[in-house]
């Protein structure tokens, strides 16, 4: 998915520190720190220094197996220094894991890597840097590729594996005896006391991937492991993946004097997928024994597991992405029975980690949009013969006019989910019994909170944010106390300014949020306006959430007399079925329709604002929008545009075919769309800007733009990062590009 700034998933826990925008419940009054007089001045330089303003917040977070700890590395602002720590979840109290001298080399930096594709990858994947073992008294390092079991007790580490080619994605085998991983596109078990390892499958063609995720299902289906232990540890579940046919992308390294060539397989819309089978091989070695689904092998099958021992579950995509289908399969036959099917015939399904096996064994958690809004459903099966028949609905658990944003943990009792109940742009844990008794909210505090759940579901991880507080981290006991882990630096002595909450109206009468940030000391002067776009279903920027060094630019130029506008318009996620699928089949017209009816309302309500001197900036599907208004409108002075997608025939399958249908069956939406077609009627003073390895939205995108500008005789300027991706990372490249954004608008509104 194209987020906003190329960096974040979007409903998993995370420290927001870079994309997201604010908002809140309703107007209210700025903070005493906003209307106090700034003690500390707010620089691009100091915003995007290592660390930045905030500080640098505890990486890889992870509960050990038995729930009685948290562990994290914490490292310096700088990055020099980190060390392993853990937080015992019943008292609170702090120790370290693993010293700085050991964990520099089992888990170096992985801001450090020189590879910006492969830096990007690990970070933006969240690669696990480490895993507890099943006995919680081990953990399991993956050094560049290599691993090392480390011992808590002694605090020794021995290497599991020692080939030059990296292995991937190791997991523990449930009786913690044995590791297996994927190396060179293939399957490993590797036992812990050092006996010889097994290869279990063999291909050697670099197109056929063996329980490992490519490029556009972890993206577009946030996949991460395609293969998973059976409960005994007798066999494996994998995913094939044969890539044969799906088109390569060239990304170029232009500095070096020879330069060098990246092919990435990257299938565009309507091109050929990876085609994907399930295979069940035995831990032990000898042929996989392959799983027959549907007859339909232009699929996606996005998840799957172990029902139990002998007995798989697997989720089957079709590829309008309309209908997800839910198998049970007998892993002995490879015999399958679909059991449930779920349609979305006015829009698609939204692939999710909501899918829970209940510990009756006879049940299973479901999430669907069926009644307009996503909510929790509870199935039943037989449990001797889970292939006899079709699920049954037992019951809905919740329902409301809000959404339910993930599923975090589930217990015997109770189900523990994430959801914007109450108010859209909100974000806080709930609880609700597997009766659909005793619904009830677990966070505390208005704002924005992401949880990490221990297993057991008896404490979780929470990482709370409002628009004025940067990011806070406690760990608390779910109906009990909360504990500080870390909290961000202080910001009240840069007098920062709080938003302005709006509600304004579309065309069609539907409610949209908004936000505004105005000087606080505009004077009599008319004052211009910056529209901050993302405008796509993978983002809301409209919440009342840590804005992170966007929000603090935006502040800044807040401080030079620039007011900051951003509405969420329909086609933004979190609003239930209606609202987001508003644009099916189309990208732009209805986008840009709600953004100028808010727009017009906004400098209506605001007199002081300069209509005259209105601007509009973006990243990614904002960039697209900032193009799509200012070809499609007179509103904008002036815009900048960075890493935009300019024709959709350029981007990935699985997300344009989602919302725009195959090409062939949509020539009018997909022609409608393109940027390029629309050069001529371009119109105020642009900026665009491009990453040259952008593995995500190609920096061939851009070079269409610049084609067809050039031949419409329309002037712009350009700002090409040398391979840099897709969110254009590091200190020197940030603080270059977000100053060449404050001249340009500076130069153009001013």
């Amino acid at each position: 998915m194209i987020s906003q700034f190329g960096s974040l998933p979007l409903k998993k826990f995370c420290v927001v520190l870079i994309a997201f925008s604010t908002v809140g419940s309703c107007c209210f009054a700025q903070s005493s720190a906003s209307q106090g007089a700034a003690k500390k001045p707010l620089s691009i330089e100091s915003i995007f220094s290592e660390g930045g303003l905030t500080g640098r917040p505890p990486e890889n977070i992870k509960w050990s197996p038995d729930g009685s700890k948290v562990s994290f590395v914490q490292r310096d602002d700088l990055g020099e220094h980190g060390e392993l720590w853990y937080v015992d979840a019943a008292s609170g109290e702090k120790k370290l894991l693993v010293s700085e001298a050991r964990l520099s080399s089992l888990a170096p930096d992985a801001s450090k890597i020189k590879n910006e594709r492969e830096k990007e990858r690990v970070t933006r994947y969240h690669v696990a840097a480490y895993l507890w073992a099943p006995d919680s008294k081990h953990l399991l390092f993956d050094s560049q590729g290599q691993l090392w079991l480390y011992s808590l007790e002694n605090g020794t580490a021995v290497q599991i594996t020692s080939a030059p080619d990296p292995s991937e994605d190791p997991k523990f085998s449930p009786d913690g005896n044995r590791i297996a991983y994927v190396r060179k596109h293939n399957l490993y078990v590797e036992p812990i006391s050092g006996q010889d390892g097994k290869q279990l499958t063999s291909d050697t063609d670099d197109n056929i991937l063996n329980g490992e995720v490519d490029w556009v299902y972890a993206e577009e289906l946030s996949v991460r492991s395609n293969y998973f232990w059976s409960p005994d540890g007798g066999d494996i579940v994998f995913l094939q993946m044969d890539e044969k046919s799906v088109p390569t992308y060239p990304i170029t390294d232009w500095l070096p004097t020879h330069p060098k060539l990246d092919q990435e397989k990257y299938p565009k819309a309507g091109d050929p997928n990876p085609v994907v089978r399930l295979g069940v091989i035995a831990a032990k070695g000898g042929k996989p024994k392959w799983i027959s689904l549907t007859r339909d092998t232009d699929v996606y099958i996005p998840r799957f597991g172990w029902v139990r021992d002998g007995v798989l579950w697997a989720q089957v995509l079709n590829r309008a992405q309309d209908t997800l289908e839910l198998y049970f399969i007998d892993a002995k036959s490879g015999r399958s029975r679909k059991v449930l099917s779920e349609n979305i015939a006015d829009g698609w399904v939204n692939v999710n980690d909501d899918f829970h096996l209940l510990k009756s064994g006879d049940r299973f958690l479901w999430s669907s949009w069926r009644d307009g809004h996503t909510h929790l459903y509870v199935y039943s099966f037989d449990k001797q013969n889970p292939l006899s028949s079709d699920a049954r609905l037992e019951r809905q658990l919740e329902q409301g006019d809000y959404e339910v944003l993930g599923v975090e943990a589930v217990d015997d009792n109770a189900v523990y989910f994430t959801a914007n109940q109450g108010d859209y742009r909100q974000q806080n844990q709930f609880a609700v019994k597997l009766d659909g008794s005793d619904f009830h909210r677990l966070s505390l505090g208005d704002g924005v909170h992401y949880a990490n759940f221990a297993e057991d579901g008896r404490h979780w991880m929470d990482n709370y944010s409002t628009a004025q507080t940067p990011p806070r981290l406690s760990v608390c006991a779910v109906g009990g106390a909360c504990n500080s882990v870390w909290a961000a630096h202080g910001v009240e002595d840069y007098g920062l300014v709080a938003p302005k909450y709006l509600d304004f109206k579309a065309d069609d009468g539907t409610t949209l949020y908004g936000q505004l940030y105005l000087p606080p000391d505009a004077g009599a002067e008319k004052i211009p306006v910056i529209v901050n776009v993302y405008g796509g279903p993978a983002a809301q920027l409209v919440r009342d959430g840590w804005e992170g060094t966007t929000g603090l630019f935006h502040q800044i130029l807040v401080k030079k007399g620039f007011a900051i506008f951003t509405v969420d318009n329909r086609g933004t996620p979190n609003r239930g079925r209606r609202f987001s699928t508003a644009i099916l089949h189309q990208f732009g017209a209805i986008e840009l329709s709600d953004q100028l009816a808010a727009l017009k309302q906004v400098l209506t309500q605001y007199p002081q604002l300069d209509r005259d001197r209105v601007a509009i900036w973006g990243w990614s599907n904002g960039a697209s929008m900032t193009l799509y208004a200012m070809t499609h409108s007179d509103a904008f002075r002036s815009g900048v545009a960075v890493a935009p997608v300019t024709d959709w025939h350029n981007y990935d399958s699985v997300y344009t075919e989602r919302y725009m249908g195959l090409p062939k069956d949509n020539a009018k939406g997909y022609d409608e769309s393109s940027l390029p077609k629309a050069a001529d009627r371009l119109h105020g003073a642009l900026l665009l800007v491009h990453g040259t390895s952008d593995d995500n939205v190609h920096f061939q995108n851009s070079i269409q733009m610049i084609d067809a500008l050039i031949n419409a005789d329309k002037h712009f300027r350009l700002m090409i990062y040398p391979n840099k991706t897709h969110g254009i990372s590091g200190k020197a490249a940030r603080t270059q590009l977000f100053q060449l954004i404050e001249e340009h608008l500076e130069r153009e509104l001013k």
